[in-house]
This record gives structure tokens, sequence and C-alpha cells, in this order.
């Protein structure tokens, strides 16, 4: 009995770790969970007498049922794969849940996590255990069935993909917001020459709607294009919408609410003054699964 609780509370002590590191493998909070909990499992069935470092077995576990969970995944969407936006973390303005803020350290932004979903998945692993927890490679190797120098060569390609493609955001949060209130009021107020304002030229939005209907997820590039995107979006928005600004992945967005219910989640990346990216959670059944609640308030 005392075996256990210690064993339970020692966990505890890793949750945050744990999760932190299966949502930047997974880019999915329920994932993420899933494989936390699959976790606690596999050390609550096994015997732990011979582990000297808990967090490091525990990081091994979690890094495997990941590494799993991207080999499995099979195309479930008619839409490409450069069109799906990773599980949003969203808090109210000004206010951060220290939770969610373990989640987000290290930089973890929209910007990086997209990237993240393009890599391989043995990329991937190799890349956010070593990068981002400091991993050595001689124990990042045998989760690969790999040498060190495999792995390393893996994270040194999968980091040369994330320098060239993650855009670094602007750190001023207050200046994130003007750019995106002045793209909200441009696209209610149908003023395309003040959206091509705040939108870098090879801006890009993605938007997923999940896997129905067919083809309603898209990836849109260039300035005209998306301000033109924005503007008949607006045109076609009900009179019962309400917009609330919110921090999404610790920048400036909005949630959209439509009839009380959320409708969408917008994720803005801000660099150099100017939006280069916007990313929309708008898969009704991933929207679902958000506490967004405290947004709603």
């Amino acid at each position: 009995m005392i075996e256990n609780r210690w064993l339970v509370e020692r966990f505890e002590e890793n949750r945050a770790h744990l999760r932190a590191v299966a949502y930047r493998m997974l880019g999915s909070l329920t994932e993420a969970d899933d494989a936390v909990q699959e976790a606690w499992l596999r050390l609550s069935g096994s015997d732990t007498s011979g582990i000297e470092n808990l967090k490091g077995w525990l990081t091994t576990v979690i890094a495997r049922l990941c590494l799993d969970l991207l080999r499995s995944r099979t195309s479930r969407r008619e839409e490409p794969l450069e069109a799906r936006v990773p599980d949003l973390i969203i808090d109210r303005e000004g206010a951060v849940d220290p939770e969610r803020e373990t989640l987000l350290a290290d930089s973890v932004g929209l910007a990086l996590l997209v990237v993240l979903e393009k890599l391989a998945p043995a990329e991937r692993l190799a890349f956010v255990l070593h990068d981002m927890f400091g991993m050595p490679f001689d124990e990042i190797a045998p989760m690969l069935g790999r040498s060190p120098a495999a792995a390393r060569q893996l994270a040194s390609r999968a980091r040369r993909r994330v320098q060239g493609a993650a855009t670094v955001p602007d750190a001023d949060l207050s200046r994130q917001r003007e750019v995106v209130r002045a793209f909200i009021a441009a696209a209610r107020g149908g003023d395309l020459d003040s959206l091509l304002a705040v939108l870098d030229p090879e801006v890009v939005l993605r938007a997923d709607r999940g896997a129905l209907p067919p083809g309603a997820s898209r990836v849109v590039r260039g300035s005209r294009a998306v301000a033109g995107q924005a503007l008949q979006s607006s045109q076609a928005t009900r009179t019962d919408v309400l917009i609330k600004a919110a921090l999404v992945n610790g920048a400036a967005g909005v949630v959209v609410f439509a009839g009380g219910r959320p409708f969408s989640v917008m994720g803005f990346t801000v660099a150099g003054g100017k939006i280069v990216a916007i990313d929309i959670l708008a898969d009704p059944a991933r929207l679902r699964q958000l506490d967004l609640a405290v947004i709603n308030d």
C-alpha cells in the first residue's frame, strides 16, 4: 500500500513533463493524455525495484508509445495533411493556466507544431527528445532501433527543416493583438486594402474543418487569396456570431462562437508586424473536446 502510494506520487510529479513530451510528439491533447495514462498502466504493472531514474524510464516509455502512434496513423482525411491543424491550447487573454504553461514551454507555438507535423516519426522523436528535452542520442537510439550516430543524423535533418520553415513570431504580445484586431475589423468591414496591409505577401491560411464534407479543409497561400477568403467568410457570417480574443498557443488569437456554440478557433502567427500564418480549427468533433467555457464566460 505504501509502495503503491509512493509510485503514484512519483508518477504525478512527472505527469506534466510526460504530457509535454507527448503533445510535442503527437500534436494532439487527447492522444497525449491517452499516452500518459498508458504509461501509468505500464509503470504500475512493472517491477520498479531496478529503475534508478524513474523520469528517464517514463520518458522512454511515453516516447515509444508516441512513436508507435505516429507510425500507425492512417490517412483518415481526404484533404492534404498540410491542412491539418494541431490541437490548440487556448486561454483567456491575461490569464494562463500553469499546466498549459508547461505544455507551451520552449516556445511551442503553432508555427513550430505545424512543422513538426510534417516530420517523419523517427525524425520527430529524435528532434523532440534531444532538442527540446535534452535527452542524449545514446538513449534515443534504442527507441528507433538505430545507432546513436543515425539518431543524431535524424535530429539534424529535422532541425534543418524546422529552422527553414518555422517562423519565429514577434515577442510583443500587445502588438500581435493589434495586428489581429486590425485583421478582424478589416474582414468584417469588407476593407480589402486594410486586409492586405496586415497580411504578409506569402501568408498561409490552413483551415481544418475535419473529414466531412470532403474537400472542406484547405490551404490558401498569398495575401490576396487569403484576403479574398477572409472577405468571403465574413460576408457569409451569421448575425449571431461572437468573436472573442484569446491566447492560442501563447499567441494572439480568437475564438468564434455562433449561436452560443464554438464555431472555430483561429491562431495567428505575427512576424515583422504582419500576419504570416493563420491556423483555423473548425472541426466540430475536435472543437467539442476543447475546454472553451473560460473564453465564453
